[in-house]
């Protein structure tokens, strides 16, 4: 069974009115979700899929917002 959120904790709404996972939330989830997020404890948004087009690494790897 899923826990609900808690704002501040989990994730916050940024100024662009985005909700953001805190390094918490990412932590107790257990796994990277390699999407570059803004507080990502793995460091994936200093890497680089081969996988994925070029313009959206770099996107990723400079980016302050999560998706």
């Amino acid at each position: 069974m899923n826990k609900p959120l808690i704002t501040k904790t989990d994730y916050y709404i940024n100024a662009n009115g985005d909700l953001v996972f805190t390094e918490s939330y990412h932590l107790n989830r257990g796994y990277c979700c390699q999407s570059g997020c803004t507080h990502c404890p793995y460091n994936y948004k200093n890497k680089i899929d081969p996988n994925i087009p070029a313009e959206f690494n770099n996107n990723w790897s400079t980016s302050d917002e999560e998706e």
